[in-house]
């Protein structure tokens, strides 16, 4: 259970987040400020972030844990990246960090404000302060500044637009630890301003929603107009961005209820999915793969219909080539290869595929195939299951001299047809003395 809130040194009298099972204190200070102590936020402070936090006290520059991890710590997690933000320029930190002899590196991100240092083995991301400019749904020219609350104001959620200082204290300018306690997912002021500074914003909101959002039909009417009338944007972000975002929708919360309202908003179009999309099938999937931990693709595959579904989506969203080999698999098997009508050997039609198949990594797409049709029993089976090895070779043919090459072939054909009828079971020997007769 969460603990109980402290208030001014006496303990009041509701808990946070009952729901959640994580233990974090939250102390309060002076006209709402509040205090994060908890194991999570502790674990934090390695030899590395230490140096780095002295670092930045002695030059007296402000330095605080900034968005994500900020909301992932209040949840009661630990974050699996640590973003910081500092009131120091670029400038300022590199001539910090080569003063203090500090290793920095990727410098692709200085031009944005971000220097990235490396200290005790571990990498530290910090990044200037800073206002858009200028912006085109894209991109944005930045100014850097020394005002919290402006760059709080220029992020996409609320619940993403917290600081917290080192010792601590969070910073929430926007009410962000409110809406994270209620499960309300918001954007920083108009909604519509916010997302035509990065139209990705319409599918990070989703993907949010997904997992903060309690409720299937939580939204406030105007974020979801401002989404319809902002839809055309996302034709313009780049499919490796879009797909980012949208492989981790599709194995969040509430997948079936947020696809459907994607296409409800006119959204669909300009990501990517078929206009047309078989949604029905999509519901049957997403109950099929319930807690079955399937990859975004098996999800996504649902929603198509034939092979040049999969090559339209790949144009847009540049999906890999092990993405698009598992979807034109599922699209091809999801129907004809099914479990065995036979109650002792239900596996079996799975089992024997990946005999007969060349490709390394059959059994992983076989798993997915099962996921997506719901197979939770003939999944923990398959995966538990070890790939028996066919004991005989051409070399074994040869020996018992039968030279011709087509010959050999039909022979080990014919005798692993009989392997498989044996389940696989028949040793070398009894197979052999299957040659002759043949």
């Amino acid at each position: 259970m969460w603990s109980q809130l402290w208030l001014l040194g006496c303990r009041a009298g509701f808990p946070l987040f009952p729901h959640r099972s994580p233990v974090v204190k939250i102390l309060w200070q002076h006209f709402g400020t509040m205090k994060l102590e908890s194991s999570e936020f502790q674990s934090l402070f390695t030899p590395g972030l230490k140096s780095v936090a002295e670092l930045f006290d002695k030059a007296k520059y402000e330095l605080r844990i900034a968005g994500g991890a900020v909301r992932d710590l209040l949840n009661g997690m630990t974050p699996q990246d640590v973003d910081f933000a500092t009131t120091a320029t670029p400038t300022q930190m590199k001539e910090m960090f080569q003063t203090a002899g500090v290793r920095m590196i990727n410098n692709r991100g200085e031009k944005h404000g971000t220097i990235t240092a490396r200290l005790h083995e571990q990498n530290f991301e910090i990044t200037t302060l800073r206002i858009d400019l200028i912006t085109d749904g894209r991109h944005a020219e930045v100014e850097f500044t020394t005002d919290w609350e402006k760059d709080a104001e220029r992020r996409d959620l609320t619940i993403n637009s917290m600081f917290l200082g080192l010792d601590g204290t969070l910073y929430d300018y926007f009410n962000g630890y409110e809406d994270l306690k209620n499960n309300k997912v918001r954007f920083v002021g108009q909604a519509n301003q916010r997302i035509q500074e990065d139209y990705l914003r319409i599918l990070r909101y989703f993907r949010f929603y997904g997992r903060i959002a309690q409720r299937l039909d939580d939204h406030e009417p105007k974020t979801l107009e401002a989404i319809k009338e902002n839809a055309k944007g996302l034709a313009g972000i780049s499919g490796e961005r879009i797909w980012v975002e949208l492989k981790k929708m599709l194995v969040g919360n509430h997948v079936n209820h947020l696809v459907h309202l994607m296409y409800d908003l006119d959204v669909a179009g300009y990501i990517g999915l078929p206009l047309n999309g078989s949604l029905k099938e999509f519901d049957t999937v997403c109950k099929n793969v319930q807690n079955l931990f399937p990859q975004p693709m098996t999800v996504l595959t649902s929603l198509l219909k034939v092979p040049d579904d999969i090559l339209k989506l790949d144009l847009r969203l540049k999906i890999s080539k092990d993405e698009k080999n598992l979807g034109l698999f599922l699209l091809k098997h999801r129907r004809d290869l099914v479990k065995a009508t036979d109650a002792a050997e239900p596996l079996k039609p799975y089992q024997d595929f990946v005999i007969d198949s060349k490709e390394h990594d059959t059994i992983s797409r076989i798993c997915e195939l099962l996921k997506y049709q719901g197979e939770e029993h003939l999944l923990k089976e398959m995966q538990q299951w070890s790939i028996p090895t066919f004991p005989i070779s051409g070399h074994d043919i040869r020996k018992m001299g039968i030279s011709s090459g087509k010959e050999i072939g039909i022979l080990l054909q014919q005798l692993r047809d009989r392997w498989k009828k044996s389940d696989y079971q028949m040793d070398k020997e009894e197979l052999l003395s299957y040659v002759k007769k043949e």
